[in-house]
């Protein structure tokens, strides 16, 4: 018994049924494709407009407190008014940042309230002295409003995650003005060996929309260049590799130190007003003893003078000390501009000790430090092009790959994930430290 041969008729049929098929799946891509365009278009807008905001208010904070620093003597006031905002708002019990990360992993819902709760915290935190920088607060403030139009617009749980992670992009990119690393930084930081692809395009999309916006406002950007020019060589590989060695372990110090105040902190000021007050306390007397205010807020002026080839010698242990006495007793804000602080005052003290390229060194330094405390090496390499361009892009490559090896599991933010082992082709899909 054979088969009988199949006819023309047949043939055309099921050819047709083929283009019928693909045609409708091409037409549903690209359908997917515009709602995306739409939804993070407005995201970009949305999350731009609130972040530009913040962004000037922090820079008339800073501002302010560099023409009057008796404000410092205000310090602990304004934890006591942070504490007391967190509480009357019912929201003293959230992990800030970790809560959107987590939030990434499974449903969770962040309200309306932490954008809010953060902006004004962070400004009282920068404006009064204490040493914080503004991720924490553009990834909280992101967050939160993508995840109310994830709401507004009726989305399922899988879509509001990636409007959530547009919206952290998109706040990112307006405060920092680095759209490329904003646009990877969210789909990167959840899981550490996954990348979330399904958000490449709203990401990105809603980054550059925030960007565009708040440069278009003559958003008040960092000037982060170095002006250097270095031949890739075996000399230099060399003294890169052990400067990536030396920041992957000031990054295991950071995030140790972090952990440690806050816990000390918790142990010995149970009653969160008196931690916060206490907390204010010490920053003022720790001041008064470097007789400096160079620890003080975000700290980016120094961040450029040591991309200039200046810093004082211990500068970057300081900004770890004054960074975790911040954020340990209640105040709030961010710790990756901290972190930046910390790579570039050690890389230019590295370059002063073995007679090397000081503002090279501060730069890898940076991105080093960056993504050692928060594993997302190809945000820290976008970082590096967007702020340094691609003259010593060979260099900023050597030291994240070494700076995110060696750091291991340890995290700013332990709702992190390790999917995947940074040093095997293993799974073993654990927290950070």
């Amino acid at each position: 018994m054979t088969n009988n041969p199949s006819t023309p008729a047949a043939d055309r049929r099921l050819k047709q049924k083929l283009s019928h098929l693909f045609f409708h799946s091409d037409l549903s891509n690209l359908l997917q494709f515009l709602r995306w365009l739409f939804f993070s278009t407005v995201t970009g807008l949305v999350v731009g407009s609130v972040s530009t905001l913040f962004n000037f208010g922090l820079k008339a904070a800073v501002d302010f407190r560099h023409a009057h620093q008796w404000i410092l003597l205000f310090l602990p006031f304004a934890g006591l008014l942070i504490v007391f905002l967190y509480k009357t708002f019912h929201y003293e019990n959230n992990a800030g940042t970790d809560t959107v990360i987590d939030s990434i992993h499974k449903e969770a819902h962040i309200p309306l309230r932490m954008s809010a709760l953060i902006f004004v915290s962070t400004l009282l935190t920068v404006l009064f002295g204490g040493s914080v920088g503004r991720e924490g607060a553009a990834m909280q403030i992101g967050g939160s409003i993508g995840e109310q139009l994830g709401e507004k617009f009726r989305f399922n749980e899988k879509d509001k995650k990636i409007i959530l992670m547009s919206g952290i992009s998109a706040a990112f990119s307006a405060l920092f003005g680095t759209p490329m690393a904003a646009a990877f930084l969210a789909m990167e930081i959840a899981s550490v060996g996954v990348m979330y692809y399904a958000a490449l395009v709203p990401c990105i999309w809603a980054s550059l929309t925030a960007f565009l916006l708040a440069r278009s406002l003559n958003s008040p950007f960092d000037n982060l260049k170095i002006h250097t020019v270095l031949e890739l060589n075996l000399t230099s590989s060399f003294r890169v590799i052990v400067l990536a060695i030396l920041c992957a372990f000031v990054s295991i110090l950071f995030c140790r130190a972090m952990s440690f105040f806050k816990a000390q902190y918790g142990r010995f000021f149970k009653n969160a007003y008196l931690r916060a007050a206490m907390g204010g306390l010490f920053l003022i007397l720790l001041t008064l003893l470097v007789q400096t205010d160079d620890y003080l807020g975000p700290g980016m002026d120094v961040i450029e003078q040591a991309l200039h080839g200046q810093a004082a010698p211990f500068s970057f242990l300081l900004k770890i000390l004054f960074t975790a006495l911040t954020i340990g007793a209640g105040f709030k804000g961010g710790e990756i501009v901290p972190s930046f602080f910390t790579g570039a005052t050690f890389g230019c003290l590295f370059a002063s000790l073995i007679g090397a390229n000081a503002p090279l060194c501060a730069s890898i330094g940076m991105v080093a430090v960056f993504c050692g405390v928060t594993n997302c090496p190809i945000t820290a390499l976008l970082i590096s092009f967007e702020l340094f361009g691609f003259d010593h892009a060979y260099y900023y490559l050597i030291a994240v790959a070494i700076s995110y090896m060696l750091s291991g599991y340890y995290s700013l933010y332990h709702s992190q994930t390790i999917v995947y082992s940074k040093f095997e082709n293993s799974y073993v899909n654990k927290k950070t430290i």
